[in-house]
């Protein structure tokens, strides 16, 4: 199956563009995940759960996540799963997000990265 990363992450923008497709989303963790939904209703499915991790959603303001590239019918087990992680983002506080440094930023997409790397077992 060929997969297809959306993220605002670009340490994963710059490792795996070419070698699967990528949609470098220029914003914020719920951007991405919108523009993962918008994906999920054109009948793409997910593949990594789009809050995997043990970062939370309100302390990390980067996210990859991975879906199918082909586009079949509609997930509704995956449009179901998007729209809880959208909602639980929602819940959660993100005061913290404002008062990250850049080297936090860096560490946060080395795990993104690192968490993404798993799921395609490198």
């Amino acid at each position: 199956m060929k997969k297809m990363i959306i993220t605002n992450n670009d340490w994963v923008l710059k490792k795996y563009n070419g070698k699967f497709t990528v949609v470098y989303i220029d914003g914020t963790f719920k951007d991405v995940l919108l523009a993962v939904r918008d994906k999920l209703h054109l009948g793409h499915e997910l593949l990594t759960h789009p809050l995997g991790s043990s970062v939370k959603p309100g302390e990390t303001p980067i996210k990859s996540i991975m879906i199918s590239d082909e586009k079949n019918k509609i997930n509704f087990s995956s449009v179901y799963m998007i729209e809880n992680a959208i909602i639980t983002y929602d819940k959660f506080n993100k005061e913290k997000l404002k008062f990250l440094d850049d080297k936090r930023i860096e560490d946060f997409k080395l795990i993104d990265l690192t968490v993404l790397e798993s799921a395609l077992n490198i």
